[in-house]
């Protein structure tokens, strides 16, 4: 059967546990990197979390360099300058400029060969962006505390504390590839990440919900240590989580794609790159972040260690040879096809009783 049918008829028997420390190694690298990103690079802060001013104009035929020279005279020599959504032309300056709005707009009018009524300006102050960074920051705490509750009271705290961490896992490595492109940062951004943090924990809560199904069995909790138990409810449900990843992600590619670079939304692109990104590390951390330390906590509980104790000694019974005492006389073998001795006469077989004539 092929790896598509044994995924598709629950048939499959991958050895999760075996993965779970390759995986470890990718996200230990990726973090890293992330990390790297953040500390190299920083992140690239948008207008509503810095402040300042800024212009927007549509000019297929100019450069960064052309915009740059001509804003340099103007004080604006050191403006954030770059190409969003195609051609539309962006600039960037720090709150406290000394550069006149009228002035830049028809200086960037001018370069564009537009009208100046056709100059997007926006100014938003420090304290604008102050505010809309405390409030994602406590969004993201509201957001853990109840789902930690949650997860904690349906299933438990064990499962709660790996959910968490596969969640923080996904918003720093989201966070890192930002860095990393310098892709901006904007309330977007944050939006999609919180996003990214209700896919993440769906996964993550079928999985466990799995697992937690399959304890109440005794057949199977009885019989294996917790992390084969993990790795059976993943092959389990491992289908539907592709299912749904690779579900969510098609509208996501097309709103990146179609929306952003076929019609221009820069707003779309800000929201599609962070989901995208999301979507494929939420989906490889509910199989080898938060499932391999909800394992690693539960093996270490008292009950779980003797089982594991039992289930060994069991094995090596069956494996191994019964043991003899010492000095004991070794039984004879039976000979093959002889009828069984019972002090010391044969016992003849029984015979059969024929049936009646009709």
């Amino acid at each position: 059967m092929s790896v598509r049918g044994k995924l598709a008829s629950f048939d499959n028997d991958i050895d999760f546990p075996r993965l779970w420390r390759i995986g470890a190694v990718v996200s230990l690298v990726l973090l890293l990197l992330s990390g790297g990103a953040l500390v190299v690079r920083g992140l690239n802060l948008g207008i509503d979390f810095e402040g300042g001013t800024a212009w927007e104009v549509q000019a297929p035929d100019t450069s960064v360099a052309d915009a740059r020279s001509v804003l340099t005279p103007l004080g604006l020599g050191n403006a954030k300058i770059q190409f969003v959504g195609g051609d539309n032309l962006r600039v960037q300056a720090e709150p406290g400029s000394e550069a006149g709005l009228a002035e830049v707009t028809e200086t960037l009018a001018e370069l564009a060969g537009a009208d100046p009524t056709d100059v997007a300006v926006s100014t938003v102050g420090p304290t604008w962006g102050d505010e809309i960074l405390e409030k994602a920051q406590r969004a993201l705490i509201v957001f853990f505390v109840l789902i930690a509750a949650y997860i904690a009271v349906r299933l438990e705290w064990k499962m709660a504390v790996g959910a968490l961490a596969s969640v923080v896992h996904d918003i720093l490595i989201v966070i890192g590839f930002y860095a990393l492109l310098q892709l901006e940062v904007t309330p977007a951004t944050v939006i999609a990440i919180l996003t990214i943090m209700g896919y993440s924990l769906y996964d993550t809560i079928v999985v466990f919900d799995k697992a937690q199904s399959n304890m109440e069995r005794p057949a199977l909790a009885q019989k294996m240590p917790y992390t084969e138990l993990m790795s059976l409810s993943l092959n389990q449900v491992l289908m539907r989580s592709i299912n749904t990843s690779i579900t969510s992600l098609l509208p996501v590619l097309s709103m990146l794609f179609v929306g952003s670079f076929l019609l221009g939304a820069v707003t779309l692109q800000e929201f599609a790159y962070a989901l995208a990104v999301g979507l494929g590390i939420g989906a490889y951390s509910s199989i080898f972040v938060a499932t391999p330390i909800v394992a690693w906590l539960k093996e270490r509980e008292p009950y779980q260690q003797s089982l594991r104790q039992r289930l060994e000694a069991q094995g090596g019974r069956r494996s191994g040879a019964e043991p003899v005492a010492a000095g004991a006389p070794t039984p004879a073998p039976r000979p093959t096809g002889a009828a069984p001795q019972l002090s010391g006469r044969v016992i003849p077989p029984r015979p059969r009783k024929k049936g009646k004539r009709r």
